[in-house]
């Protein structure tokens, strides 16, 4: 499915063979007649579909990839659409010798997300001269890199013009009708400072229209940032007062989602997914509250 967010700005859903896995990995495309600048790829097993995708908006020319991170969800078909367009890449330099040679990478996915990483496709190393360092302009726009650690230590933000590719500092987004749902994208190893002084950064940058890698957007940032500061600093003082009332970690983890259904208005929405998508993000919350536990315990 493609969504025309304006004349040149599309979201390209890339929906997984897995219950639940719709609406949840958004590529994002900027379109300069037939040229493009794509943030964030996805996985090997939907890059025929990207670039089926990219040939219906008659895109011949892919200039940049702009990588949020390179997890597998959002930079593990990375290889595989090099193929098919000489772009060059842009990530954080800390992700760069892990998209050279990922077999390190893809046994950590492995270990962490089990058949999930089946699923998506073995990640395979990208050739060295593809990746850009210099300074990204695009349709006039120089497009800036905000570093944002948090959900992970490679994970960066970029600004175009008025759109804001926040990946997942901003936590998972969910659209439903007329209203949304917001959570923290927290995994182990969470550092609240880190991911907290992040956000701040993004509001730094004034009101956009923030574009989420998990998944959609909103026209309104800085509304985004004044609800998710207040929603992860309330996930963190949940996670604690529980920790400090029961020693096994699943209790934990089970008190504190129950709580936060109640307390989180944001969160509660839950209530509102469809049965499969309630699925998909049972395992993907459990993975966030895992993350706060730890730092919580640190």
């Amino acid at each position: 499915m493609i969504t025309e967010i304006s004349k040149d700005v599309f979201l390209i859903d890339l929906p997984q063979k897995k219950e639940g896995f719709r609406n949840f990995i958004s590529s994002w495309v900027v379109k300069n007649n037939d040229k493009a600048l794509v943030v964030d790829v996805g996985p090997k097993s939907t890059i025929k579909r990207l670039v089926d995708c990219l040939k219906y908006l008659k895109i011949k020319e892919v200039e940049y990839v702009l990588i949020t991170h390179i997890h597998i969800d959002h930079a593990g078909g990375l290889a595989d659409f090099l193929k098919y367009f000489d772009a060059k890449v842009v990530l954080h330099e800390k992700g760069e010798k892990h998209m050279l040679n990922t077999e390190k990478l893809w046994e950590g996915t492995k270990k962490v997300l089990g058949d999930l990483a089946e699923i998506y496709g073995k990640i395979d190393p990208i050739p060295e001269d593809s990746i850009y360092k210099d300074n990204i302009e695009f349709k006039g726009f120089e497009i800036e890199i905000i570093k944002t650690p948090g959900h992970a230590v490679h994970h960066q933000s970029y600004l175009f013009d008025e759109y804001l590719f926040a990946g997942e500092a901003l936590g998972v987004h969910q659209p439903l009708k007329k209203d949304f749902y917001l959570r923290p994208a927290t995994p182990p190893r969470f550092v609240f400072d880190i991911a907290y002084e992040s956000i701040k950064k993004l509001e730094k940058l004034g009101n956009k229209i923030v574009c989420f890698g998990h998944y959609g957007f909103e026209p309104n940032s800085l509304e985004i940032i004044d609800l998710f500061k207040e929603q992860i600093k309330l996930w963190v003082k949940v996670v604690s007062e529980n920790a400090s009332q029961y020693e096994d970690d699943k209790e934990i983890i089970k008190a504190s989602k129950a709580e936060l259904l109640k307390v989180d208005k944001l969160f509660a929405k839950y209530k509102m997914l469809d049965d499969d998508i309630k699925k998909r993000e049972d395992y993907f919350i459990e993975n966030s509250l895992k993350g706060i536990l730890g730092w919580v315990k640190s």
